[in-house]
């Protein structure tokens, strides 16, 4: 446990769920762990007891990714974990495709609905028609504009086009919307929908004041820190802007709400937490920043070594180079940085005045 985890609680210490069973954290709730063949290498999925119409069943909360091994996890969980209740609704907190990319899969098999942003909806249909931010030719000449010039690098990168729709096996042809402010009832409780951006389009997370529980998504992860891309797709976007004012949302609700992160083990502390990230990217601007004053104008891609001390797989640098684009970003809009496009194609960042 490292300085920063030590300052969140915890409440079932080391217990996790085995692959295809679940474990109860609150009343009604129950927490599945699917792996994913990523370094962060598991994902947490909910099951909310339910009842829709007079029908007893659950309501499931994210979905894991389309392969083989995710299926079977799931069908292990449908034979042992849910009493002989039908799914009655998937609710999907944004598009990522650990969290949409069985969805359409379990739509079907119990004939539920999706449950989604229209956002999220709508950009998880446009990815599997065409690459999307992370791969592809436009991918490519979005991170060769901002200083990924290595030709092999870039021909990997056009090569991943169909990085979505490997994970993502379709999706459903209707969809019922969730919006912020928006409350749900399931179980007899109101959840309420809160909306975050910067990670995802329009990322839900849900909210039970009854239960004390917060469904955080991707939005608010204990031990690793949230991606913040730009992407491709939306090169001039203010990404970690609207992520931080996004989490400060998280600071009306109460401090000891139990908090189940989509990575990572359910915790308290959410308001400790929502300072820690607002300190990481603040010591992260001040390095970028620093290294504009002290070495001149720079790229993402020069910067990548800053912000990121290990060693990057082509995926991660995927991330890396959304993560400090956002960065540099923040700055630029905020005035401290100048953007200028260079003779070779290239955005370098520099200090302003």
């Amino acid at each position: 446990m490292n300085a920063l985890e030590s300052q969140l609680h915890y409440p079932f210490g080391d217990q996790l769920p085995a692959p295809g069973a679940a474990l109860p954290v609150a009343d009604g709730v129950l927490w599945l762990r699917m792996t994913l063949p990523f370094v962060l290498d598991h994902i947490n999925l909910w099951l909310l007891r339910d009842e829709i119409d007079g029908r007893a069943g659950w309501t499931v909360v994210d979905c894991g990714i389309a392969r083989e091994e995710s299926r079977a996890q799931w069908e292990q969980v449908f034979a042992t974990q849910l009493d002989g209740l039908p799914v009655l609704r998937v609710v999907v907190t944004h598009m990522h495709p650990d969290h949409i990319g069985l969805a359409h899969w379990l739509c079907t098999r119990w004939n539920a609905p999706l449950w989604i942003s229209a956002t999220d909806y709508h950009v998880a249909r446009l990815n599997l028609l065409a690459a999307g931010g992370t791969g592809g030719e436009a991918a490519a000449a979005f991170f060769r504009r901002h200083g990924l010039l290595d030709e092999e690098r870039l021909r990997q990168v056009r090569e991943r086009r169909q990085f979505y729709p490997d994970m993502v096996d379709g999706m459903p042809q209707h969809y019922v919307r969730l919006l912020d402010g928006m409350a749900l009832t399931i179980g007899g409780r109101r959840w309420h929908c809160i909306s975050g951006y910067g990670h995802a389009p329009e990322h839900i997370a849900l909210f039970s004041p009854e239960a004390g529980v917060l469904i955080s998504g991707d939005m608010m992860l204990p031990r690793i820190s949230t991606n913040v891309s730009v992407y491709a797709n939306e090169p001039e976007a203010n990404a970690l802007q609207l992520f931080l004012d996004s989490i400060d949302k998280f600071r009306a609700l109460p401090q000891d709400t139990l908090t189940l992160p989509a990575h990572g083990k359910p915790f308290l502390g959410l308001h400790t937490r929502v300072g820690q990230l607002h300190d990481h990217h603040r010591q992260h601007l001040a390095e970028v920043l620093e290294a504009c004053a002290t070495h001149g104008p720079r790229a993402a891609m020069d910067l990548l070594p800053v912000l990121f001390k290990r060693p990057l797989d082509l995926h991660q640098t995927g991330f890396a180079m959304g993560e400090t684009v956002a960065h540099l970003h923040k700055l630029w809009f905020d005035g401290v940085l100048r953007r200028s496009l260079d003779a070779d194609g290239v955005y370098r960042f520099a200090l302003a005045g």
